[in-house]
């Protein structure tokens, strides 16, 4: 098991910081300059698997097209004594999902920054002409100040545009809380439909639960691709009703009723509030709070 390691290759692993289903991620620092990175490696049941390589390879490859502090910065893929992995700087452990499990009233002061750093960072992306194909709370990281890394580009594709786009049929991939309608149909996937799940996200941020809930996967996708768009006020009734009408714009089934961008939804965005009333800032940061709990990367 890689958990059982001290090394791979040049990199001293000093600490396991998430353990998930197919890979690990893990602190690591480089023997030659002492530099702190996260390595992320397939687990011994899977370093064969052609589709976890696939994903891995596919992860770097898009990290490594992009430089902005708004998503995560790539520095080499290989294999390593038959382990394929990724590495990738030490970024923050906290997510936007464990800010959610607290509660807004524990993050709300710095909302405002957390969506604009994380709309940036899908914007780059997309001016990189890549779909990002599973947003969600779990891929943003987030600091103490409230600065943003969008991460895990594993089903990331390439936009396509013309007859490439009309004739392309791509696999039905992403997470079945924030699928936007066309992924599900796996028909006409750009970045509106990132856009969707963006928005799906937000809904989440403001009420601590998802726009959507089900008691089978199939249920939960059918409500997806017919159900009433929900209103974040249902679930939080200090939400401004500028900002829950764009949250529920973002929902829209047709991706034509949307955003057209995410430019356009962070123009939309400066023009609002987020809130009624102001969120009071807590006695004890959240960061705080998390120190003793679970943090880290999202990996499967």
């Amino acid at each position: 098991m890689a958990k059982m390691r001290d090394s791979l290759g040049p990199y001293r692993l000093v600490r396991l910081i998430r353990n998930g289903a197919t890979s690990q991620i893990w602190e690591a620092v480089e023997d030659a300059s002492d530099n702190r990175v996260a390595i992320k490696l397939l687990k011994d049941n899977f370093k064969d698997d052609k589709e976890e390589i696939a994903s891995l390879k596919n992860e770097f490859e898009v990290a490594s097209s992009m430089n902005s502090p708004l998503v995560l910065k790539a520095f080499h893929h290989g294999v390593e004594n038959g382990i394929p992995h990724n590495v990738f700087e030490l970024a923050s452990e906290t997510s936007f999902r464990n800010l959610v499990r607290m509660g807004v009233d524990a993050y709300g002061f710095m909302l405002q920054k957390m969506i604009q750093k994380s709309a940036e960072g899908l914007y780059y992306m997309h001016t990189k002409d890549w779909i990002h194909r599973d947003i969600k709370p779990d891929n943003f990281l987030v600091t103490r100040d409230g600065d943003v890394k969008l991460i895990d580009y594993r089903i990331a594709e390439k936009k396509r545009t013309g007859l490439k786009a009309m004739f392309y049929k791509p696999k039905v991939q992403g997470t079945r809380s924030y699928m936007s309608p066309e992924q599900i149909r796996a028909k006409g996937i750009d970045e509106r439909s990132d856009m969707y799940s963006y928005g799906c996200t937000l809904f989440e941020l403001v009420t601590g639960k998802p726009p959507y809930t089900a008691t089978s996967p199939t249920e939960l996708l059918n409500k997806h691709l017919t159900g009433q768009v929900v209103s974040p006020l249902a679930g939080n009734p200090n939400v401004s009703p500028e900002f829950s009408e764009l949250i529920k714009k973002m929902m829209a089934k047709k991706k034509e009723s949307r955003p057209a961008s995410m430019w356009e939804f962070l123009k939309e965005l400066r023009a609002i509030t987020l809130f009624k009333k102001s969120p009071r800032i807590p006695d004890v940061h959240p960061f705080d709070q998390l120190e003793k709990g679970e943090k880290g990367f999202n990996l499967d």
